[in-house]
C-alpha cells in the first residue's frame, strides 16, 4: 500500500510538471512503448507505460494504434478487445485508455498509425484501399486537430520500419518483391495528402498533425542499393523520416550516425511549412542480451550526443519495457526489466529531464543554446561513468 501510494505520488507530481509548462518545449530525448512482453499494476498496459514515461519528466510519447497492437492478451496496449472500435479515430476518441493516454499532457506524441478499415499497407497496399486509407486517416488526423486545438501538442504519425515492409522476407541482399516499391510509394502518397487535407479543411491553433516514414536500412546502402531512403524517399513528399538506426549503431557511433542522417537528408524533398532538421531517431538502443547495464547507458549517451549534434529533432530509446525474447532469454531492449528494475539509463534519462525542466525554467533558451547545453550535460554523465 505505501509503495502504490508512493507511485501514485510521483505520477500526479509527473503529469503537474508536464502541464505546468505555458509553452511546450521540445527537449528532444524520449522512449517509447510497443509491444511490452510484461506489466506490473492493474492499469491496462498502455497506460501504466504512459504514467511510467510521464513520471520520467518525458514530454515525449510513442505509441502504436493499430488492429494488432491496440487489443490482445499479451504485447497489446488493452487486454481485452473491443469489437466496437473498428477506425483509430474510435480508438483515440471512445477507447478510454487511449484516449486517457492521448489527454495526458505529453507534448509530441509519435504514432504507428495503421487504418483498420483498408487491407493491405506499406509493399502490399491495394490500389482498391486508396479511399478507405485516406479516408481513415484524414478522420484521425481531423479529431487530433480538433479535439486538441489549443493544447501545443503535436502529432506525427507514421509506421514501423519501412525497409522490413518492402522486404517481408527481411533478408536486405534480396531485391524488393513485385510491385512492393510502387506500392509503398502510393501507400505513402495517399496517407500524406490524407493529412495535408486534414489540416487545409480543419481551422486549428497550437496543434500540428505530422507525417513520417521510417527508414532502418541505411548504413549498407550509403554507396548505392535498393532500400527505402534511395528508392523510395525521392519520390514522396513527407514531412519527416525516422530512421531505426541499429545499423549505424555497430562501430564508431558518431561517424556512422552522421554519415547515414545526412544520406537521409540528402534524399528527402524540401518542404516548405515543416520547421528545421526533418531527420530523427525514431529508434536505437543496445539490448541487454549483448551489452551489461553500464554499457548500455554509455552506448546510448553517445548516440544522444551524436544525434543532438548532427541536429535531429528527437531520440527515442527502444524502448520502456523489452519487447523481445522470453522470461529465459530476453532481448534486453529495456529501460526497466521484468523484475521492475530500473536500469541505469532510466536513471540516466531521470537526471536529464531533470536537468533540462531546470535548465528551460532558468534561462529560457533557444532551441541552439538547449541542444549545445544538453551536449554538455550529457557528456558530463559519461564522465561520470568512467
Amino acid at each position: 500500500m505505501i509503495f502504490r501510494r508512493a507511485l501514485a505520488f510521483v505520477f500526479v507530481s509527473a503529469f503537474s510538471l508536464l502541464a505546468a509548462e505555458p509553452q511546450p518545449f521540445n527537449y528532444i530525448v524520449g522512449t517509447q512503448a510497443i509491444g511490452g512482453r510484461y506489466h506490473f499494476t492493474k492499469d491496462e498496459p498502455l497506460l501504466e507505460s504512459a504514467k511510467l514515461i510521464a513520471s520520467l519528466g518525458s514530454g515525449i510519447m510513442k505509441l502504436s494504434i493499430s488492429k494488432q497492437a491496440s487489443f490482445g492478451k499479451t504485447k497489446a496496449n488493452v487486454l481485452e478487445r473491443d469489437p466496437s472500435m473498428k477506425t483509430l479515430t474510435d480508438i483515440a476518441s471512445r477507447e478510454p485508455t487511449h484516449r486517457a493516454v492521448l489527454d495526458m499532457p505529453f507534448t509530441h506524441f509519435f504514432i504507428w498509425a495503421y487504418p483498420f478499415t483498408s487491407h493491405g499497407t506499406a509493399g502490399i497496399f491495394k490500389v482498391a484501399d486508396k479511399d478507405l486509407e485516406y479516408r481513415e486517416m484524414y478522420d484521425f488526423a481531423v479529431h487530433l486537430l480538433r479535439t486538441y486545438n489549443g493544447s501545443g501538442k503535436q502529432f506525427y504519425l507514421g509506421h514501423w520500419e519501412g525497409d522490413w515492409h518492402l522486404r517481408p522476407h527481411f533478408d536486405p541482399k534480396q531485391p524488393f518483391p513485385g510491385h512492393y516499391a510502387e506500392n509503398f510509394i502510393a501507400w505513402l502518397r495517399v496517407r500524406q495528402q490524407a493529412i495535408d487535407d486534414a489540416k487545409r479543411d480543419t481551422p486549428h491553433d497550437r496543434v500540428e498533425v505530422w507525417h513520417y516514414t521510417e527508414a532502418n536500412l541505411v548504413e549498407p546502402f550509403l554507396k548505392g542499393g535498393q532500400c527505402l531512403t534511395n528508392d523510395i524517399l525521392p519520390q514522396v513528399d513527407v514531412d519527416y523520416v525516422s530512421y531505426s538506426s541499429y545499423d549505424s549503431l555497430q562501430r564508431v557511433i558518431r561517424d556512422d550516425l552522421f554519415a547515414t542522417l545526412t544520406h537521409i537528408e540528402s534524399k528527402l524533398k524540401p518542404k516548405a511549412g515543416v520547421p528545421g532538421k526533418r531527420v530523427f531517431i525514431g529508434e536505437y538502443g543496445f539490448p541487454a542480451r549483448r551489452y551489461k547495464p553500464e554499457e548500455q547507458d554509455r552506448k546510448s549517451i553517445e548516440t544522444m550526443i551524436a544525434a543532438m549534434e548532427w541536429g535531429c529533432p528527437f531520440v527515442l530509446y527502444w524502448e520502456l519495457y523489452d519487447n523481445e525474447g522470453s522470461t529465459e532469454k530476453p532481448g534486453g531492449f529495456w529501460m526497466i526489466d521484468e523484475q521492475n528494475v530500473k536500469q541505469p539509463i532510466w536513471h540516466t534519462h531521470q537526471r536529464y529531464f531533470e536537468w533540462a525542466r531546470k535548465f528551460v525554467r532558468e534561462t529560457a533558451p533557444s532551441e541552439q543554446e538547449f541542444r549545445a547545453a544538453a551536449v554538455k550535460w550529457l557528456r558530463t554523465q559519461i564522465d561520470k561513468g568512467d
